[in-house]
């Protein structure tokens, strides 16, 4: 009987050579180093030859290895356009998501669009805002939240941590003024409460010299120069420079970025979860 390429097989093959080694691999398939490896040699063993030549804890491709990498990027995207196709006719409806506005701007349009191509025919009603309101409408305006809360705090699908940095426009030295002028968010907002409560800890006075709610206006007074504010690490958009404790900013806690569902979720809402987690697990800076 002919050997039958597996496609389980293949995406951890795939992975393996994108993430550059065997446990990256395993991070980001949620599986342990030694199965990620058994899987590896079961491949090998379909194909009967060796796809990664092994020197220490490095591994890279052989010959055969770099052949079978283009064929089997080839078959997992047909595949994923035959699963597509298939629930075409069967996926169709309204999702609504609440989610925060820099993944709204940054993230969410790649895996909408990745969402698309498989389901064309549900529609997705995006709207932002502070994690807090948003989840206060869960169930009611929104099928699915795509919010932010302390790491640990054991609610919804935890999807990836990030930890708030701060940041200045490069070249400016606001952050040497006193009182530090700061671009907040409004009451409510967990950066702001953990932004004001750590420099009031260090001893440090701060005004607020502008709030909004929208991200994209907190990111454009910090550019135009006259406030330092707080971005999540994996959204920091690279124009702005970073403060550092040594700076006389403290470290921040970490956040968890998690998807909360309402109770009984549509079809629809549940395949829009199922992409969202698997695409932020796999790139977290989307």
């Amino acid at each position: 009987m002919a050997a039958t390429l597996e496609l389980d097989l293949l995406k951890v093959f795939v992975t393996a050579v994108e993430r550059g080694g065997f446990s990256r691999a395993a991070v980001a398939l949620h599986r342990t180093q030694s199965a990620v490896s058994m899987q590896i040699q079961r491949l090998e063993k379909t194909t009967g030859t060796a796809l990664f030549a092994r020197q220490g804890r490095t591994v890279r491709l052989t010959r055969e290895g770099e052949a079978l990498l283009g064929y089997a990027r080839r078959i997992l995207t047909l595949g994923d356009e035959a699963l597509g196709a298939i629930a075409k006719s069967e996926c169709v409806g309204a999702v609504r998501l609440g989610v925060l506005e820099d993944y709204a701007t940054r993230v969410m349009p790649k895996i909408l669009a990745k969402f698309w191509s498989a389901y064309p025919f549900v529609q997705v009603e995006v709207h932002t805002g502070l994690t807090s309101e948003l989840l206060a409408r869960l169930g009611v305006d929104y099928d699915l939240v795509l919010g932010m809360q302390p790491a640990g705090s054991g609610r919804g699908t935890v999807i990836h941590r990030d930890r708030p940095v701060w940041v200045v426009a490069a070249g400016y030295e606001l952050h040497k003024r006193e009182p530090l002028p700061l671009a907040l968010y409004p009451e409510g907002c967990l950066f702001r409460r953990w932004a004001t409560r750590a420099l009031e800890d260090e001893g440090r006075q701060w005004r607020c010299a502008y709030i909004s709610q929208s991200s994209a206006a907190i990111l454009a007074a910090v550019r135009a120069g006259f406030a330092v504010s707080i971005f999540k690490r994996s959204t920091l958009p690279i124009d702005l420079s970073r403060l550092t404790p040594a700076q006389g900013f403290p470290k921040l806690p970490e956040i968890e970025i998690v998807l909360y569902g309402a109770d009984n979720c549509s079809q629809a809402a549940n395949r829009l979860a199922e992409v969202l987690v698997e695409h932020l697990r796999t790139n977290p800076r989307g």
